[in-house]
């Protein structure tokens, strides 16, 4: 197939799986050529639905990607663009998104700390003879205050934070549409402004994106021997509670009747982090999962809870082809106390398949506001220049 068979293909796919819901999204995805912008890349991997790493370090970490369509398209559509809105791009990338958003009417502003990067973007949007996309070098936490205000505001870094700029230089009802780095999930998140410089979530998606440059990281790794490590957030006190060695504890396992198939489970991590103080991810290499260490749900990606020098886990067992249930592991003093809390969690998502998180956003130095946000049923969860209230 040439290169527009093979974009068309894509698309059409896309809308098939929901990704794609307006013809202004479907029409820039069809039109703008993402080969353009991967020329590293093969002309069928560059229309496959999968990350394409674009730079890597000195030790093979990758620094840098372009993101699989689904999620562009996702986050387009997050975006609600409409001809002539002011964007700004924080995060470069290859040039392909601010080509798209170009496409759909959009006045755009891309930013990235990376020089390389900007040098990559420019030839690329030269390449697909994009034109009229105000390009700078720079840190994207700051925003780009010359073209300020905007009236949407699109990252594509996973951010653990959310910097004054991108409050500041947001219009009132404007959109900010942020790959939000939370409890060790990544969530595409669509915050629209008010006029008290609060933000309120419009919907909230599970995604992966490479964590941002430049900003100062709040979350922590913590190795658990072997090739199994969890993420949490610092204002959690999971690296003081949990005790070296937990894994070697006895393994407790819990079942919860509940059958599934290849359905993503966010909307259980979503229930944890509203209920679960210790709520974290999990990830275990191949090797520790061949040699029974640990074995998540999903090995690299499952939640976790840690309470009182215990463990426990998203766990699924098969039952047959295609079929699978789900359960918890745990380790620890307290492992059956957990994992029935964690079975109790999958019984209650089992009636409501869908995630329901609200995500609200306020300045931390608005502590009157951010005080009478809170109720019973909500979780605060504080970054460095705002607090989030979950409910």
């Amino acid at each position: 197939m040439d290169d527009s068979q093979l974009r068309n293909h894509r698309v059409d796919a896309l809308i098939d799986d929901g990704f794609i819901t307006t013809p202004a999204v479907e029409a820039a995805m069809r039109t703008v050529p993402r080969h353009l912008f991967l020329p590293d890349a093969d002309l069928t991997e560059a229309y496959e639905d999968t990350n394409v790493p674009t730079k890597t370090g000195p030790d093979g970490e990758c620094l840098s990607s372009a993101s699989a369509p689904h999620v562009v398209a996702l986050m387009l559509e997050q975006l609600e663009i409409g001809p002539g809105d002011r964007v700004l791009e924080v995060g470069a990338g290859t040039g392909y998104n601010a080509a798209l958003l170009t496409h759909m009417g959009a006045e755009v502003t891309t930013v990235d700390i990376d020089a390389d990067a900007v040098a990559h973007t420019r030839k690329a949007l030269d390449r697909a003879g994009v034109e009229g996309i105000r390009l700078v070098e720079g840190d994207g936490n700051a925003g780009v205050a010359e073209q300020a205000p905007y009236d949407r505001i699109v990252v594509t870094a996973g951010a653990w934070d959310i910097p004054p700029a991108w409050i500041d230089q947001l219009v009132e009802g404007g959109l900010l549409v942020v790959p939000l780095r939370l409890r060790g999930t990544t969530r595409a998140v669509a915050l629209r402004r008010d006029r008290d410089r609060r933000l309120a979530s419009e919907s909230v998606r599970l995604c992966g994106f490479i964590p941002m440059r430049g900003s100062d990281d709040g979350e922590t790794d913590i190795d658990l021997g072997e090739n199994v490590r969890l993420r949490c957030d610092e204002d959690q006190d999971i690296p003081g509670a949990l005790p070296p060695g937990v894994l070697e504890e006895p393994r407790y396992s819990s079942w919860s009747g509940v059958e599934v198939a290849v359905e993503p489970i966010t909307g259980i991590w979503g229930r944890l982090i509203l209920s679960e103080a210790g709520t974290c991810r999990i990830a275990a290499e191949e090797s520790a999962v061949r040699f029974g260490r640990a074995n998540p749900a999903i090995p690299m990606l499952s939640p976790a809870i840690v309470e009182d020098g215990s463990l426990a886990y998203l766990a699924t067992r098969r039952l047959g082809p295609g079929r699978s249930e789900a359960g918890a592991y745990g380790h620890g003093p307290a492992a059956d106390q957990l994992c029935r809390r964690l079975i109790d969690t999958i019984r209650a998502w089992d009636t409501d398949r869908q995630e329901h998180l609200h995500i609200s956003v306020v300045p931390r130095e608005d502590t009157e506001t951010r005080v009478g946000d809170q109720s019973r049923s909500a979780r605060v969860v504080p970054k460095h220049h705002v607090d989030l209230t979950l409910t």
